[in-house]
């Protein structure tokens, strides 16, 4: 099956919501030359109920899967890969479409929520420096102190602050997301 045909596949078995990504990972053959190895739909979508639709598409580090794929059907994932790297494309709704309390929990559940007087409900910290690039739509990045408006091809530098994400738009905002994880006192 070609990757078109996969991803039309794909759509079908899933149903509405947000379009799989194509995954195209490289390698070598046993000449040493270099092959696709990999064209599809990426097979690891988020479950969590309280969390917007994501899809994790590659994991270096400690939360890589054993095996040919880092990142199969299944597996969860934290907000980052200890000593590693993971690539995320997640479907952000419009604020309106939350429900604050599982969103909460889901924050809890990975130990980043703000649990102090936040101004938006999705503020949250971790340790990794994030390269957040807007791919469809337009989001609103908040620091503690400040907000941007991004929209498809901006890029954020998120070097480890606390900062959340407002869709205020009315329409999905699909950005892609290369975690990296970080020591603390790292210079980023």
């Amino acid at each position: 099956m070609n990757s078109e045909a996969s991803i039309h596949a794909e759509k079908a078995r899933t149903g509405p919501g947000p379009r799989p990504v194509r995954r195209i990972v490289t390698g070598e053959n046993a000449q040493g030359r270099s092959i696709f190895v990999l064209d599809g739909p990426a097979p690891n979508h988020t479950t969590d109920p309280g969390s917007p639709p994501a899809q994790v598409i590659w994991v270096t580090g400690e939360a890589a899967a054993p095996g040919p794929d880092p990142a199969p059907a299944g597996k969860e994932f934290g907000f980052h890969s200890k000593g590693g790297s993971l690539l995320r494309v997640v479907d952000f709704p419009p604020d309106d479409s939350y429900d604050q309390k599982q969103l909460a929990r889901f924050l809890d559940d990975h130990g980043v929520r703000d649990e102090g007087s936040a101004r938006h409900f999705w503020f949250h910290k971790t340790q990794s420096i994030d390269y957040a690039i807007v791919l469809e739509g337009e989001i609103h990045a908040l620091m503690d102190e400040g907000e941007t408006l991004m929209r498809a091809g901006d890029i954020l530098i998120q070097r480890a602050t606390n900062h959340s994400w407002s869709n205020r738009s009315g329409k999905p905002c699909r950005m892609a997301f290369v975690l990296l994880d970080v020591e603390p006192g790292a210079r980023l």
